[in-house]
């Protein structure tokens, strides 16, 4: 892929990505955030999303809502999930930002993700009600270094 001068990957124009966390959303609050928002495509990006505690977030469950309610389709970028001994970091903000970004690139991210299949209305799911406090505000937020012109809006 081309680069430009500022290092930065060309991308669609005005390219919007979105990000949600389900916690603290019934299942009718998240589905009509999306729909209203007019998501085509969600990527889940969590480590664990089999688990009961996710409750009609769990993958099976999620990707049947999500296409016969709204008509969206699921995928899941295990890759883009933190590990289990960087969640222990959590309680310190600091450090999980900053091993979660040596994580990206180590597992290369940049190339492994085409800005061309964001071309369709995505957001990114993990569990955090607010991205400040979760990985996909740190995802985003290097995405957006990387990529030109790409606005992040936060569900």
């Amino acid at each position: 892929m081309k680069k430009l001068k500022n290092d930065k990957l060309p991308c669609s124009d005005n390219m919007i990505i979105y990000t949600i966390g389900f916690t603290k959303k019934s299942a009718e609050e998240f589905f009509k955030i999306l729909a209203y928002n007019q998501i085509e495509q969600l990527v889940d990006i969590r480590l664990n999303n089999k688990s009961q505690l996710a409750g009609f977030t769990k993958m099976k469950d999620l990707r049947y809502f999500l296409k016969e309610i709204a008509g969206i389709e699921y995928y899941y970028f295990d890759y883009l999930a933190p590990t289990k001994d960087l969640r222990k970091l959590v309680d310190d903000w600091e450090s999980y930002s900053s091993e979660y970004l040596k994580l990206l690139k180590s597992r290369n991210v940049l190339n492994r993700l085409e800005p061309d299949f964001f071309q369709k209305s995505t957001v990114f799911l993990c569990s955090e009600p607010m991205a400040e406090d979760c990985h996909r505000g740190i995802l985003t937020s290097y995405l957006q270094e990387h990529w030109h012109n790409m606005e992040v809006v936060h569900l």
